[in-house]
């Protein structure tokens, strides 16, 4: 998979941009606020449908413009593939696949990234909310059926919480909530089937390239943490989740909202049986979110056939120099990827792709 050309108008910084790029590496470099970002922001756009810095699409047009244009020319299995979007203010964006109108939420799939940001580092130290975005975003980009899903279970919850708070404010009955749980359980079953099939291959892949990056010192792991269940073992899913939900149907209309679900559950990584984000050093989890990455690169090629793009925003600053040197090593000549920088010197002196120099919007190769 690759990005052949990127064309902005009226985004962000930047009013018109044209440009191709290299199959290969592609190299930013610039000061803070130039509009390095920007380019990679588009590039997720067309990945996913949405920024991965606001959630307001009127964010992306450019000061005191009405609307924007994003369009991206990419290829896929050897096919050559057209994306574009456009953005009003006040008004939803409007997206074009190959000619076709689709909706924003259909384009998932289509353009696979991973993208590497500092805020990455903390999937081992953050909320548990953050380790079940990363994985629904690998497995929705592998299987887009699964992100039809996960909405639809996302409205389920939804709807459900609206219907607790009114029983429990006497304005309608308990027994309306046994059409929604039964929604909920097979929705919530699905998920985490496909969650816990991800998370065994991603720690297997993980692992490997965790012990490539230590020399074979430490041993990576992945576990998923289903919530409630203080048994250790995986239940039958389906079984489980029906028994959950009406056990818990009087605290949930006391709370007005759902304690049972996918919603609440937790990824766990481990080193050499440690749980990363308690016992291990700074060294240790910078080296375990970037053997995550890693196994983000090989798991989207083992579930579609090719490597998804690599977005790398202003992470090289945040490596020292082996891993740095270990990250390039593994994507050169084989993954197409663009990296935000503000230091030249963090990259070989020998040239390993293409450069461009970025000031106020303005693009230099």
């Amino acid at each position: 998979m690759r990005i052949d050309k990127l064309y902005l108008h009226n985004f962000r910084n930047y009013s018109h941009l044209h440009i191709d790029f290299s199959d290969n590496i592609n190299i930013f470099v610039g000061d803070n606020a130039q509009g390095k970002t920007n380019i990679l922001e588009a590039i997720y756009l067309g990945s996913m449908g949405r920024s991965h810095r606001t959630s307001e699409d009127g964010d992306l047009i450019k000061w005191d413009e009405e609307n924007s244009l994003v369009e991206l020319l990419f290829t896929r299995q050897g096919v050559a593939n057209k994306l574009g979007f456009r953005l009003t203010k006040d008004r939803p964006k409007e997206v074009v696949f190959n000619n076709f109108p689709i909706k924003p939420r259909e384009v998932m799939g289509s353009l696979n990234t991973v993208l590497f940001s500092p805020e990455d580092l903390w999937l081992v130290k953050g909320v548990p909310a953050l380790r079940r975005r990363f994985i629904d975003v690998e497995i929705s980009q592998a299987i887009p059926a699964y992100y039809k899903q996960l909405l639809q279970y996302q409205r389920v919850v939804s709807q459900r919480n609206n219907l607790l708070k009114k029983i429990r404010e006497r304005k309608a009955a308990a027994d309306l909530l046994d059409s929604w749980d039964d929604q909920l359980a097979k929705l919530a079953a699905y998920l985490v089937a496909k969650r816990l099939e991800a998370i065994k291959k991603l720690g297997m892949l993980a692992n490997l390239m965790h012990r490539r990056l230590t020399a074979s010192r430490e041993n990576f792991s992945l576990a998923y943490h289903l919530a409630g269940n203080e048994e250790g073992v995986v239940p039958e899913l389906l079984q489980w989740y029906n028994k959950q939900l009406a056990l818990a149907r009087g605290e949930d209309i006391l709370r007005g909202s759902t304690s049972v679900g996918p919603h609440r559950d937790d990824i766990i990584l481990k080193v050499n049986g440690k749980e990363l984000r308690n016992f291990g050093s700074q060294g240790q989890q910078r080296t375990g979110v970037l053997a995550l990455k890693l196994a983000e690169l090989e798991y989207l090629k083992s579930e579609t056939g090719e490597y998804p793009v690599l977005l790398l925003d202003d992470v090289m600053s945040e490596l020292d120099g082996q891993r740095r040197e270990q990250l390039l090593s593994f994507i050169r000549e084989r993954i197409q990827t663009f990296i935000t920088a503000t230091d030249a010197t963090l990259f070989p002196a020998v040239r390993i792709g293409r450069y461009y120099r970025i000031s106020a919007g303005a693009i230099v190769e």
